[in-house]
């Protein structure tokens, strides 16, 4: 691999500077002398930077190119990396992996009450979400037992946003975590969780948050935001179809949930991705008629 630093960042630029138009320089990482030696890694690094990745995500996109020009004896500039073992990504169903959910999710409602998720699992809402936001736990722990009761003698399958304990608790058969509350889990109580056997979903916001997410092993994996969103503050910008393509191709092992500002016109481009679940939020709960908009989304993804 007879090559330059340079020469790798121009050709990467080059071979994909038009499907990520829309991002942002960012600022490059400093290199450490070892990376210096690098020439792959070096020079992806600066260009996944050029082309927008947060210095994480870079760094975790650079690894694996090093990795994949390592394992395959050259470099390829148009072969964006997307084997999982060069991003040292764990590919679902390991011997700690937590309880399987079904690999298509359908359509994903979050809700923000008890009232809203039995109102959508009436309505044949394959999966539901309840995002109960208090901080008073006698209100938390009777929201999430009126959620679980309000599932019961319907198909749909409820995931309990946050509150683990009190998801296990109420028999939940999910719960979703975001990326931080997950890292602030302790080992024991990470191994709680997975006992239980309730399901696990995690929220991921690009390559490095997917790469520590599939350590946990969980039962599905969220990527998001897709598109812009009003709904909560993020820590990254929107990471667009062009980035979930690539994500949804690495994470194919597990079940795939795409969010974030998605609506009925986005659907046909996100599931190109090959997800088998479309989230929403705003689309049932600001429209008029809550259950015809639950089934004209779940006939854009039938």
């Amino acid at each position: 691999m007879s090559t330059s630093a340079t020469t790798v960042e121009q050709a990467i630029i080059a071979a994909h500077q038009a499907a990520f138009a829309e991002f942002p320089p960012q600022p490059a990482p400093a290199l450490t002398s070892e990376q210096q030696q690098n020439p792959v890694y070096a020079g992806a690094l600066a260009a996944c930077s050029q082309l927008g990745f947060i210095a994480i995500d870079a760094d975790c996109i650079a690894n694996a190119w090093a990795a994949q020009s390592q394992r395959t004896g050259q470099f390829d500039a148009s072969a964006w990396p997307s084997a999982a073992a060069d991003f040292g990504l764990l590919p679902a169903g390991g011997a700690n992996a937590f309880a399987a959910c079904p690999q298509k999710l359908g359509l994903y409602a979050v809700l923000p009450t008890a009232e809203w998720v039995g109102r959508m699992a009436r309505a044949g809402v394959p999966t539901v979400q309840l995002r109960f936001k208090s901080e008073d736990p006698a209100a938390i722990e009777r929201e999430v037992k009126a959620a679980v009761a309000a599932v019961q003698g319907t198909q749909a399958l409820l995931f309990i946003n946050d509150h683990w304990r009190q998801a296990i608790a109420a028999g939940s058969y999910g719960v979703h975590l975001g990326q931080e509350d997950l890292d602030a889990l302790s080992a024991a109580e990470l191994a709680e969780l997975r006992a239980s056997g309730v399901r696990l979903g995690v929220s991921t916001h690009g390559y490095a948050e997917m790469v520590r997410a599939s350590q946990a092993q969980p039962s599905y994996i969220a990527m998001g935001a897709i598109f812009p969103t009003t709904l909560k503050k993020m820590a990254t910008v929107p990471q667009g179809v062009a980035r979930l393509m690539h994500y949804a191709g690495l994470t194919r092992s597990y079940p795939q949930v795409a969010i974030g500002g998605i609506g009925a016109p986005q659907f046909a481009q996100v599931l190109e991705s090959g997800v088998g679940s479309i989230a929403v939020v705003r689309a049932i709960v600001n429209a008029t008629n809550p259950e015809q908009a639950a089934a004209e989304l779940m006939a854009l993804l039938a």
